[in-house]
């Protein structure tokens, strides 16, 4: 099988978010997808399941090391690059990927692709003291003024406000705790973010936990950071109008990546875009075991 490596939401080479793309066009069992996530070990690998579109996109798995997933941000990206490269010979317009969440539409503008997120929905709220103990954190590290929140857009996480980027570099999760958590929660993965940034032109900073899935810490989540999105617009933290800003993720394991949101509200409908860089990285051949047979399919 051919396969290719990309970074997602990254300025340069080995930036930004490792995603492998498969085209095993469905050669493969679910099992053998789920080892080879493992074997590759990134965040996420997707495995393109057709060379023709059906129903007017292309089928496109995605698993973690741990499992497969409905939805994620950096491979709806990275997918839709390949396939616009290799299927599609580069032609521009809008490449749909047909994904277990449904279909998510990717533009690319001036160099950067950008997927439309589906509609969010909102879960419960958490208190100060679960989160500041799960994240081993102070309760006077996270705002107060603002929820800590469940939010889905395909993939759910908890929203957690905080005041400054040092509580953010202190965040650090506390697996016993954390495992206690999420036994009595909906989004198990969290996004904790903050108003200071990295760099001059970022506006918000941000880190994603996803221990549940085989990732302590995410370089660059698309996923997360439309549920992010959502939650800006319905708290009103940058007002009523559109939101346009650049978030930094990944520094503190050295993987800086670069996240654009572009979100608002529209008769009561969330407008929710999220967008980066993609840069290719390396094209390969994957051995398929001798002596498969079609019954082990």
């Amino acid at each position: 099988m051919t396969f290719y490596l990309t970074d997602v939401f990254g300025n340069t080479r080995y930036s930004g978010n490792q995603l492998a793309v498969f085209f095993d066009f469905g050669r493969l069992t679910q099992k053998e997808m789920q080892q080879i996530a493992r074997e590759i070990n990134f965040s996420e690998t997707t495995f393109v399941i057709s060379r023709e579109k059906v129903d007017g996109g292309y089928p496109v798995r995605i698993f973690t090391p741990e499992k497969e997933i409905d939805f994620a941000g950096h491979p709806t990206l990275g997918s839709a690059f390949i396939i616009n490269k290799y299927l599609e010979n580069g032609k521009p317009g809008k490449v749909n990927l047909n994904l277990k969440a449904g279909q998510i539409p990717v533009t690319c503008s001036k160099g950067i692709w950008w997927m439309k997120h589906n509609q969010p929905q909102f879960g419960k709220n958490h208190t100060i003291e679960q989160l500041a103990a799960v994240l081993g954190l102070q309760a006077n590290d996270i705002d107060e003024r603002f929820p800590i929140q469940e939010v889905t857009t395909g993939l759910p996480f908890t929203i957690v406000p905080l005041k400054t980027i040092e509580g953010l570099k202190r965040s650090r999760v506390n697996p016993d705790i954390y495992n206690l958590f999420i036994q009595q929660t909906w989004a198990k993965g969290i996004l904790v973010f903050c108003p200071e940034a990295y760099e001059p032109l970022h506006d918000l900073s941000s880190r994603v936990f996803v221990d549940y899935l085989g990732v302590p810490e995410d370089p660059a989540t698309g996923s997360a950071t439309g549920c992010l999105a959502a939650y800006l617009v319905k708290q009103g933290m940058f007002g009523k109008g559109r939101l346009e800003m650049t978030i930094g993720q990944g520094y503190e394991i050295g993987r800086p990546s670069e996240l654009k949101i572009r979100a608002g509200m529209n008769n009561n409908e969330f407008k929710i875009f999220v967008g980066g860089k993609v840069i290719e990285v390396a094209e390969g051949r994957w051995k398929i075991e001798d002596g498969r047979t079609n019954n082990e399919k």
